[in-house]
């Protein structure tokens, strides 16, 4: 579909920011009928805008799975494992008390998560959906955040190979265009 594409830094106090996205949060979108924030509620407005190629199966079962997938990764991993970017990422400091509390949420997620993956090639099964939008942003992070923290990938070592994965989704010429703009914006060009 087409876009302009727009560079916002996060805590942006400009208004026309601050209109899209109240929180000045990113990713958010302009649309002709007004701003959206928050990746689920984008990715449904884009669905059933330009609903080619669907992200959705069309089956209601199907299509829940989906989202069910989407919230695992956003809710029970990346968010969770967010407690330890301080860390991992940004140079502070995370306690080992809370270390250890988001170790054991995670343990206990990824292997519910384990059970819903179906990694067959994609996280829902055999076609590209919203859930892999959210899993090849996030995967890799909660994989590198537990890896800063706690010496080993927790994916990883509860068995949920993503790697081969995320190598697949990274084929994608708009997944390679993610990887680019990351690598642009952190430097590492």
């Amino acid at each position: 579909m087409p876009f302009a594409e727009e560079t916002v830094l996060t805590k942006s106090t400009d208004e026309a920011v601050l209109a899209c996205s109240p929180l000045a949060k990113i990713p958010f979108i302009r649309t002709p009928q007004g701003g959206l924030c928050e990746s689920q509620a984008i990715l449904e407005y884009l669905e059933a805008a330009y609903p080619q190629p669907p992200l959705l199966p069309p089956d209601p079962f199907a299509a829940a799975k989906v989202r069910e997938l989407v919230t695992f990764v956003d809710l029970h991993l990346e968010l969770v494992a967010r407690d330890l970017y301080a860390q991992a990422f940004f140079g502070g400091t995370v306690s080992e008390s809370n270390q250890a509390r988001v170790r054991k949420q995670l343990e206990k997620n990824i292997a519910a998560f384990k059970r819903l993956a179906k990694f067959a090639p994609y996280l829902a099964g055999d076609r590209f959906t919203q859930a892999d939008c959210a899993g090849f942003a996030s995967l890799p992070v909660v994989g590198m955040a537990t890896k800063a923290i706690y010496g080993e990938d927790l994916l990883l070592a509860a068995g949920v190979d993503y790697k081969p994965y995320i190598k697949l989704i990274g084929e994608r010429p708009s997944a390679q265009r993610v990887v680019a703009d990351r690598k642009a914006a952190s430097g590492k060009v």
